[in-house]
């Protein structure tokens, strides 16, 4: 299948420094590139200027939606909401940071078009470029929780937390249907229902660059990281749903 017709999603917390820009890039991107295409900004409880920007943008591009709601209900909720709404063919989320910058979503394609219905870009793929790291700190505890989800969930993949995944739209329907975890375990919640379905997921290398603002703070989120992959190691013995 040649997918010419794509939904990027990007769910936003306090993005108004840079979702103008953000956009800027990516409608210019997906205009080049693509016949038929949407922007989706899910805005998850912004008490910022996020929604006002976002508005004003999608006033001058009708490619832009906006989805907004309160209070904010965490990262894993947002991307749920936009991915049941996403209309086209293939739907890719990404961070607003642009840390995996839109080019990557090329060969995202190419592997959705080689059969793969879950693609997600790995930073520890032995090809990926990482132009700047995360601190030595958030990397160990990054491989400690991988190793985790390794070790109960049984999922192989060396990266399943980088925020560009790409999907053909049934496989995002079936799956983030499914999908219960709000918060920062929602990626292996989603791999683990994608798994449990029979969907063959590929892992692709991406350049890669950290960006400042992560709202993640892994130390201080330990205790709901660690109920959450509880919370699936059950599922998983159910089957892999956590609803």
């Amino acid at each position: 299948m040649d997918f010419q017709s794509v939904s990027v999603l990007i769910p936003a917390y306090n993005e108004g420094e840079r979702i103008e820009a953000t956009l800027g890039r990516l409608a210019e991107y997906l205009a080049k590139n693509f016949p038929r295409f949407e922007l989706i900004v899910v805005d998850d409880g912004s008490d910022d200027d996020t929604v006002a920007k976002v508005k004003r943008a999608a006033e001058t591009n009708p490619h832009i939606a906006l989805i907004s709601y309160s209070p904010n209900r965490g990262k894993g909720f947002a991307v749920r909401q936009g991915m049941l709404r996403a209309a086209n063919d293939a739907v890719l989320f990404t961070d607003a940071d642009l840390s995996t910058p839109v080019e990557e979503i090329e060969m995202a394609l190419g592997e959705l078009a080689r059969g793969f219905p879950v693609v997600i870009a790995s930073r520890r793929h032995p090809d990926s470029t990482i132009a700047s790291r995360q601190s030595r700190a958030r990397e160990m505890i990054g491989r400690i929780f991988n190793a985790l989800v390794r070790l109960m969930l049984g999922l192989p993949y060396k990266d399943t937390q980088c925020g560009f995944k790409c999907f053909t739209r049934s496989a995002a329907k079936e799956v983030f249907g499914r999908a219960r975890i709000d918060t920062f375990s929602f990626d292996v919640e989603v791999l683990l229902i994608a798994k449990t379905l029979g969907y063959a997921i590929k892992e692709i290398p991406v350049r890669w660059t950290n960006a400042p603002g992560s709202k993640v703070r892994p130390l201080r989120d330990a205790l709901t990281i660690l109920s959450e992959l509880l919370i699936l190691y059950r599922a998983k013995l159910r089957g892999g749903s956590c609803s």
